[in-house]
């Protein structure tokens, strides 16, 4: 489909433009729009009009649109966006799990050679060739799931050198992959063992990487990881004010353990605070009364074995709750989102509209983008199509059912 063809793609037996929704705080289900036998008008990468197949279809005889015809029962809902990973990485931490689960605390296999650290000495260990491949591998098969935009972090490097190879393979990646990659530098992800003073590290972080991730185009992001065993309070609020002041945007690790990092992130104007397991109503209010979106990691809190974020209050408290997956080495390797979407559904019992919602729109809006998210006029053609002819099965079977056919900017993949 090359720029100036427009193609009919269609008819779906229903359509969830996930469009006229609220930004924010809780939907009913009657709130989403669900178009039958309905169809797309897209002109190269964006969608001109969604609507009756029937209208859409005399005015793509008229005007000698192509077609592409579908012929099976399928639903169609806006690329799924995730807003939270850790993609970019190098080894397994897979006797980490089993040490967990058998029992061992975090500070245990800490001491014995686990933990982030062993990710970050076999990142670092890692080519960029190999972490290009690996990367790949996994984008692959994010994209055959459904999701069409993946946020990446870096954060295994925690040197400039290491940070910038990261960074660099996500924009390799990034270039010649269909899913579209947001890279997010986390040269604030813990401590490095070559550094005592967190204060110093994030300095050295300010003055000598943030402004190459600039020149070189390798992100727009910044994250921290606000934590005991990671950053505190005072110094993660002042390189967050320092990043944004260079004209970042920035986001925060949040309320995982404990709840300090809600406030960092409100202080901010953080685009979004993520994790939150740990947040009560006063966070929920302070994010809420600074407008930072709330991504929860169900996918976290099944790998640690931890209870989910609150996402139900959450969402009567006001707040815009996206769903990531955190998909990462260590404590959330699972990496499927419509899967832990629909289990965190389930468990906080959040409406059909409200988990779509969370990882359609609500989660682009986490990533600051406003060119997909939902079906409309203007909007990427960003689609993924269920061999069903009810939404509700979607959830309903738990991740089980996955699309069969998906479009990126158009192009069917």
């Amino acid at each position: 489909m090359n720029k100036t063809t427009t193609t009919l793609i269609g008819p779906f037996s229903q359509i969830l433009p996930m469009t006229d929704l609220p930004k924010a705080g809780a939907l009913k289900d009657e709130q989403l729009q669900v178009l039958e036998r309905a169809g797309v008008l897209v002109q190269g990468e964006k969608i001109v009009r969604v609507g009756s197949y029937e209208q859409l279809h005399r005015e793509a005889m008229e005007q000698q649109y192509e077609l592409q015809f579908i012929q099976e029962p399928m639903v169609l809902l806006p690329g799924l966006v995730d807003a939270h990973t850790h993609i970019c990485f190098g080894g397994s931490r897979a006797n980490d799990y089993a040490l967990r689960v058998a029992g061992k605390s975090y500070l245990d296999i800490a001491r014995s050679g686990g933990g982030i650290l062993d990710s970050v000495r076999k990142t670092r260990e890692a080519t960029l060739v190999e972490l290009v491949t690996l990367l790949k591998q996994r984008c692959d098969r994010h994209l055959h799931e459904g999701v069409t935009t993946c946020e990446v972090k870096s954060g295994y490097g925690l040197t400039v050198e290491e940070e910038l190879k990261m960074l660099e393979a996500i924009k390799l990646v990034n270039r010649h992959h269909r899913l579209d990659l947001i890279p997010t530098c986390l040269a604030a992800h813990m401590l490095p063992p070559e550094h005592s003073d967190g204060s110093l590290y994030l300095q050295e972080m300010l003055k000598e990487l943030l402004p190459q991730l600039q020149e070189q185009g390798l992100a727009t992001r910044v994250d921290i990881f606000v934590e005991e065993t990671a950053f505190k309070e005072a110094e993660a609020l002042e390189y967050l004010l320092a990043a944004k002041a260079l004209g970042f945007d920035v986001t925060v690790h949040a309320d995982q353990f404990s709840t300090s990092g809600s406030k960092v992130a409100a202080e901010a104007g953080a685009v979004s605070a993520d994790h939150l397991e740990a947040s009560g109503d006063e966070e929920i209010a302070l994010l809420k009364q600074a407008g930072v979106v709330a991504t929860v990691l169900p996918g976290a809190s099944l790998g640690l074995g931890m209870h989910f974020a609150p996402a139900r209050k959450m969402l009567d408290g006001g707040l815009c709750l996206a769903i990531a997956t955190d998909w990462n080495p260590g404590s959330a390797p699972m990496g499927d989102l419509l899967l832990q979407a629909a289990i965190l559904g389930a468990a906080e019992k959040l409406s059909t509209a409200e988990t779509l919602a969370a990882v359609t729109t609500r989660a682009a809006a986490a990533l600051n983008l406003t060119d997909r998210g939902c079906l409309a006029k203007g909007k990427l053609a960003d689609m993924i199509a269920f061999p069903t002819n009810n939404y509700k099965e979607i959830l309903y079977l738990q991740g089980k059912l996955k699309p069969a056919k998906i479009w990126k900017r158009g192009q069917h993949v």
